[in-house]
């Protein structure tokens, strides 16, 4: 266990585990106990602010320059109202900052038609940040009741009612906490690390930085619990809901079982600049083969791929006669 984890007794109704910050129990809502003295006398914390996306990472009396580490906007150091959730677990840096330049590099060969022919060689790195963003990873069990219409059974129409009642154990799902990475870039980025590599202490380049959890309590379990909502919905059209169509798939699930672990997870964010222009590039802190960004694209390829489509509409339009 880490040190900013505390241990807490666990629900004396349900047996489920509790955190030090719940006030009442996530399954059954009984009262928790009074947290332990440690867990009440956490000191706040001091962050810098991205006054244009509003991610917030550990105040550093050593940073020269005073800019967000996701977009480059100016920052300001803020000190929070009340005690901020610190990550239990690291997710290790095993990519190094020359892995991550030579990543870009490949994502802007790969490009494609639309790109320009010579970005790799014209672009230039301005920065190259590492940085740990924050998730919630939890464990539940989960008793779901649905409805939903399919093609099954529906003979002369097109649907017929279903109903039913499942149980499904998620195990490791991720809920985003960040505010300076989106929710797709998020998702995109999640399935990648390797969750047997979790550390107490962070493991990383010299310089990383550590984006804060600013999601309260109840607006976390809030976020576990739609995940856990869509994730029965996908699930229940996996094979469980008979037929082949669907529509009207409405599900309520009932907890049966929570764990929440805060985790810390590593990626580089890199900006590159190509005539005049910045981009915005994110290099997998565990797998290169993972980028996502922007790139430019050639107003003339585009043009012309427009001109040539027309071209071939003239000749069809003539050939039948109609010009």
């Amino acid at each position: 266990m880490s040190a900013n984890a505390v241990a807490v007794a666990p629900c004396q109704r349900c047996d489920c585990a509790l955190e030090a910050e719940d006030l009442r129990c996530p399954i059954c809502g009984l009262t928790a106990p009074p947290p332990p003295r440690a867990a009440v006398e956490r000191e706040r914390a001091r962050v810098v602010r991205c006054e244009r996306c509003g991610a917030a990472v550990e105040y550093s009396v050593e940073a020269k320059a005073p800019r967000c580490d996701y977009c480059g906007c100016v920052t300001h150091v803020e000190t929070t109202a009340d005690p901020v959730e610190q990550a239990q677990h690291w997710m290790p840096f095993t990519v190094d900052p020359e892995a991550a330049r030579g990543a870009l590099m490949g994502f802007l060969r790969r490009g494609g038609f639309f790109r320009p022919s010579g970005l790799a060689r014209e672009a230039s790195l301005e920065s190259l940040r590492p940085v740990w963003w924050p998730a919630w990873m939890f464990d539940a069990g989960v008793d779901v009741s649905w409805t939903a219409d399919s093609d099954a059974g529906s003979r002369r129409s097109d649907w017929a009612p279903h109903a039913g009642r499942k149980q499904f154990d998620f195990k490791g799902i991720p809920v985003p906490a960040s505010r300076g990475l989106t929710v797709k870039e998020c998702e995109a980025l999640a399935p990648h690390y390797q969750q047997r590599s979790m550390l107490d202490t962070p493991h990383g380049p010299e310089g990383a930085h550590v984006e804060r959890f600013e999601a309260t309590r109840s607006g976390a379990r809030r976020s576990v619990l739609a995940a856990v909502e869509r994730l029965a919905r996908e699930r229940l059209q996996e094979g469980v809901i008979p037929g082949r169509r669907f529509r009207n798939v409405h599900v309520a699930v009932a907890l049966s079982s929570l764990r929440t672990r805060r985790l810390a997870l590593p990626v580089y964010v890199l900006a590159y600049r190509y005539k005049d222009r910045p981009y915005r590039v994110l290099v997998h802190g565990q797998d290169t083969d993972v980028v996502l960004g922007e790139a430019p694209i050639s107003a003339w390829r585009v043009a012309a791929v427009i001109l040539a489509a027309l071209l071939v509409l003239v000749g069809l339009l003539y050939g039948a006669g109609m010009l």
